[in-house]
């Protein structure tokens, strides 16, 4: 079998690059020297049934499947790393576990509006103290009554200030081990003792919130145990391999914005009376921008299009995450290297796009993670 972009595809690939255009490009630099999060970008998301691409049109979605929702990351990246990690964050991380393991009722409750685009959500899996294990958690959650109560404290998480939801992971069970992981829905407004204690200055994707949260006596009901006690880590597992898919996207699209305005750049800026795309040097490192760009790109889209033919992506959503992560750094410094001087300044974009890929490959596991994870499906 083959992948290839239906008429749908395109059709809503070039809608939201034209939203891109129009409407984030101009405020891109602004919102990101700011360091503010722009709500109302997210909510003409919303307006456009983009903020539920791949759940079910019965739950506020639009029904498309993974390919669609990466289409739709890779253009919001290419603009705005920033809204395309807020994005990617509610989508895959956010909503999609809510759509996977909860009962109708939760889908009911909390899906439809984070899929309608009515709040964004979280999800808090991180913690100060577990790096890239990140099973080995210190946030309790203890029986009581008819719910449970969850005490610890969450870190790095994206959109966590934000967020009409968050999907918290605890341990019920500090004997089980993996099995003793569980996961819950938390409401910021309504469950007292659920505070954000710091939010991140950060190197890059500063109109995106980065935060930690602190979790003290939150009761929760038993409703909001979402799947069974003790299948917190599975489900873990198949979110970040979606995860993946989604840093690949939001990847490809830092490294198409950075070669863009590195190609733009090259053709008008002249030196020894012609452009600088004229000479070999440049020319070369822009042809090399652009095959790392399409080899990450056919990476990303066709562990995108396996997810959504229910294929097993461990190892593809792996590959592309390594790929395109490292191929958004390398492209962006090289954009800053066209630009020469300007590319160092806050005037122009290469350096934007330098500083928001460093986060791609650490965020959803580092790059040596992915090494281990491919390495194991190789089975070496």
């Amino acid at each position: 079998m083959e992948f290839r972009l239906s008429s749908e595809h395109r059709m809503i690939r070039d809608s939201v690059r034209q939203f891109c255009d129009e409407e984030i490009a101009p405020i891109a630099d602004e919102i990101e020297s700011e360091g503010r999060f722009p709500g109302e970008v997210f909510d003409a998301l919303g307006e456009l049934d983009m903020m539920g691409v791949p759940i079910a049109e019965s739950y506020g979605g639009i029904g498309g499947d993974t390919l669609m929702y990466a289409l739709v990351t890779e253009e919001l990246g290419r603009v705005s790393g920033s809204i395309g990690l807020s994005y990617a964050a509610h989508v895959s991380l956010a909503s999609k576990p809510i759509e996977k393991f909860g009962t109708t009722e939760q889908k009911e409750r909390w899906l439809t509006p984070l899929a309608s685009g009515e709040y964004l959500g979280a999800w808090a899996l991180t913690e100060p103290g577990s790096g890239s294990d990140a099973s080995d958690m210190d946030t309790i959650a203890t029986a009581e009554g008819d719910g449970w109560v969850l005490n610890g404290t969450k870190q790095f998480i994206t959109n966590a200030n934000v967020a009409g939801s968050v999907i918290i992971k605890a341990v019920t069970d500090p004997d089980a081990g993996y099995d003793g992981i569980s996961t819950f829905i938390v409401d910021p407004e309504e469950d007292d003792g659920y505070t954000v204690s710091v939010e991140w200055d950060k190197m890059g994707l500063n109109a995106s919130p980065t935060c930690e949260i602190q979790l003290d006596d939150v009761y929760v009901p038993e409703d909001r145990l979402l799947g069974n006690e003790g299948e917190g880590w599975d489900q873990t597992k198949v979110t970040l391999d979606g995860g993946r898919v989604s840093i690949a996207a939001l990847s490809v699209g830092i490294a198409q914005g950075a070669f863009e305005a590195a190609k733009a750049y090259a053709v008008e800026r002249e030196q020894f009376g012609r452009p600088i795309s004229r000479f070999d040097a440049v020319r070369d490192m822009l042809v090399d921008m652009e095959r790392k760009i399409q080899r990450a790109r056919l990476l990303t889209y066709r562990a995108a299009w396996g997810d959504s033919i229910g294929e097993d992506i461990t190892k593809l959503s792996s590959l592309a995450k390594l790929d395109a992560s490292e191929a958004a750094v390398e492209v962006a410094e090289d954009a800053v290297q066209v630009l020469g001087g300007y590319g160092y300044t806050e005037g122009y974009s290469p350096q934007r796009f330098f500083r928001d890929a460093k986060l791609m490959e650490i965020g959803e596991g580092t790059s040596e993670i992915q090494r281990l994870i491919i390495g194991r499906e190789l089975g070496l």
